[in-house]
């Protein structure tokens, strides 16, 4: 059996790539404030990749084509952070007709799966990390077949013309900037010692994947990537889950669909939100401003106005936790979670921690993750297209198909490795994870597309750019550049740079336990109010 885990460096070198670009610590990427608006439209979120949608758009393209092309080609500049073995990731399309829609591509589990397959250790946590880097922890890719079902439904151009970009990137090969070698060595040797950390970091000049670039060849040759689940290199990925003791198989490959499925919404002050729904956690972000809405959120004095998200955002949580799963094979308690009974309930909970001066009282265990690559895009007809993938953490499991230069995600992860839980892993299940592309609108009119990147940040400040926009009634750009929160629930809190010296002692006051970090990097696109040009604009991490 050949060794099944690799390091950050050695990832490096089986992508080829080029594709260094995405090691660059989560500080300095997240650093960078994204601006874009032409006539033609806008693309935002992975700043090398998104020339290639706007280049798309300025020949005709429509919003769903700019953004397809640009999440493949974001797998070969930010490598580490998605890609077409990416465990996979959910979009959200709102047409100028009025049409709103979501695809569904997140990772399939093997048929093999199930709850109880990644042994527990006396603390809870899985024996060996075997979910989290290694063959089990790599399930079924989704990408591929999500993004080839947006562009089949919604897009103008076939998958050749769309892929050709990418093909173009993968034969010219990508020049790895000097800080990023230096990160991805820093990173090796600090958080994956091995017997080759003393390898060098991958040189100056640009690094090419030829057996990755043979595969998107092949694909855009064939303008379809249905031999990737059911052909020739199905098979090959296939055998290499089986020669490394991985348990996809050929029948789990050729099972697996990408769907169409219809988003949730939540109206509020005239305007309309709309979300993946699960297994993405939309439902969260949409129970939370459910509650600030009961709430009257926007009557309330500032500082009571931060103290209410923070707890809507916790209880949202909370209700992640002990009810989410695949609602295909668990039930979930959907429509109550939303409903105006259960805001009105939350509420009241809310009101008397304000009233009390002390968080909600709530029994919760901590999460926390990294990654994701989120795309949002626009075309000056006003179709809208919000798009994030992910191979789970850097490089996901860790793992490659040799044979095609691929790098597969760790979707398995994902599960909650405790049986009986309503995300437990099983047979054909898709995990809840923090991917939650969103859009707003008026009537039948899109105004915004937006999510973000950063593992559990996502869904929180995904969640305060839609409560600012849609409950206060915010520009675009102020909703961006407000300063967030970062919660999972617990009473640790993590505050984004620019909360006020007050907002931080009234939070301390109430019992938080700050730190300070990143928010999310959000990405959104609009057409402008005054112009009606389309732009966009990515913002946070600091």
């Amino acid at each position: 059996m050949t060794r099944s885990r690799y390091s950050r460096r050695e990832m490096l070198s089986l992508t080829g790539k080029a594709v260094a670009l995405s090691v660059v610590s989560a500080k300095v990427a997240f650093a960078a404030k994204e601006n874009s608006s032409n006539h033609f439209g806008s693309v935002v979120g992975e700043p090398a990749a998104a020339k290639i949608g706007e280049s798309i758009l300025s020949n005709g393209g429509n919003a769903i084509d700019a953004a397809v092309a640009t999440a493949f080609a974001a797998g070969i500049t930010s490598p580490s952070k998605c890609g077409i073995g990416g465990y996979g990731g959910h979009a959200i399309i709102a047409l100028a007709n009025g049409k709103i829609t979501a695809i569904d591509f997140n990772s399939a589990a093997p048929a093999a799966a199930r709850e109880d397959m990644f042994p527990l250790d006396a603390k809870g946590r899985v024996k060996g990390n075997l979910n989290y880097h290694g063959w089990l922890a790599a399930a079924v890719p989704g990408t591929a077949a999500g993004l080839q079902l947006a562009l089949d439904r919604y897009g103008s151009r076939p998958l050749r013309e769309v892929l050709a970009p990418t093909v173009h990137l993968c034969e010219e090969g990508v020049a790895p900037p000097v800080e990023t070698r230096a990160q991805a060595a820093l990173d090796a040797s600090r958080n994956n010692p091995s017997p080759d950390s003393s390898r060098p970091a991958p040189a100056a000049g640009k690094i090419k994947n030829v057996p990755l670039t043979q595969m998107f060849r092949t694909l855009a040759e064939r303008n379809s990537v249905d031999s990737f689940y059911r052909g020739d290199i199905a098979r090959k990925i296939a055998a290499a889950f089986q020669k490394n003791g991985g348990w996809v198989t050929a029948e789990d490959l050729a099972a697996y669909q990408a769907r169409e499925v219809k988003p949730l919404a939540l109206d509020w002050n005239g305007l309309t939100v709309h979300t993946a729904p699960l297994t993405s956690p939309g439902l969260m972000m949409l129970e939370a401003m459910a509650i600030l809405k009961s709430l009257g959120w926007s009557k309330l004095p500032a500082r009571e106005r931060l103290h209410a998200k923070l707890e809507a955002l916790r209880i949202a949580w909370a209700d992640r936790i002990q009810f989410f799963g695949d609602p295909d094979k668990v039930h979930v308690p959907i429509d109550r979670l939303l409903s105006s009974s259960h805001a009105d309930e939350k509420r009241a909970k809310v009101q008397r921690a304000l009233q009390e001066g002390r968080p909600v009282p709530l029994q919760i265990d901590s999460s926390d993750d990294e990654g994701t690559v989120h795309i949002s895009a626009v075309d000056r007809h006003g179709n809208m297209m919000a798009v994030t993938l992910t191979h789970g953490s850097s490089f996901g499991a860790r793992v490659s198909v040799e044979e095609l230069g691929m790098v597969l995600g760790h979707g398995m992860w994902r599960f909650d490795p405790r049986p009986g839980h309503p995300n437990s892993p099983g047979s054909g299940k898709r995990a809840v994870n923090n991917m939650c592309p969103a859009v707003v609108t008026r009537g039948a009119k899109p105004l915004l597309a937006v999510g973000g990147a950063g593992g559990t940040r996502i869904p929180n400040s995904v969640f305060e750019v839609l409560a600012s926009y849609v409950g206060l009634g915010a520009t675009m750009d102020e909703a961006m550049n407000a300063p967030r929160l970062q919660t999972t629930g617990t009473l640790k809190l993590g505050l984004e740079q620019g909360h006020s010296a007050g907002d931080e002692a009234f939070l301390k006051k109430l019992g938080y336990n700050l730190s300070k970090g990143p928010s999310a990097y959000v990405s959104a696109v609009s057409l402008d109010g005054k112009s009606g040009n389309p732009r966009g604009l990515s913002s946070g991490g600091i």
